[in-house]
């Protein structure tokens, strides 16, 4: 994986997720994300659209602008592997700690379950660095 797209991974910077609808349109929700391993990572609940749309069809893509330099940013096209339960908020904590400098998830709602969706990137692109002009 490209040392940009890692960093930008590592940072507190919004994951946006695309899925396709059952009607072929898009779908796109900011979220909480990492990286490891070579996949992507995205933390959401059971039943939400995105979990409904990639039971479906497990094609996404996922893009993440660095919240201080919008020039860096990484687009990525994959799939959806694998969605791993995360009852036990391991996950979700772990993102509540990288987003918010929390120990706990604090949006915990009664009989939520989380999970998270494990995607294999198949593309990736990076935005090139481009020289300003300044005239």
């Amino acid at each position: 994986m490209n040392d940009i797209v890692e960093k930008l991974f590592l940072d507190e910077n919004l994951v946006f997720i695309a899925t396709i609808n059952p009607d072929g349109s898009p779908q796109l929700t900011p979220v909480w994300g990492d990286f490891d391993n070579g996949y992507v990572q995205i933390n959401t609940a059971e039943g939400r659209i995105k979990h409904k749309n990639v039971l479906k069809d497990p094609r996404v893509a996922v893009s993440v602008v660095d919240k201080d330099d919008p020039l860096k940013m990484t687009t990525i096209r994959g799939k959806v592997i694998e969605i791993l339960p995360d009852y036990d908020y391991n996950h979700a904590d772990k993102l509540a700690k990288k987003y918010m400098n929390l120990e706990k998830y604090p949006f915990k709602r009664p009989g939520e379950k989380r999970i998270t969706f494990l995607i294999k990137p198949e593309k990736i692109f990076v935005l090139p660095e481009i020289p300003m002009n300044h005239d």
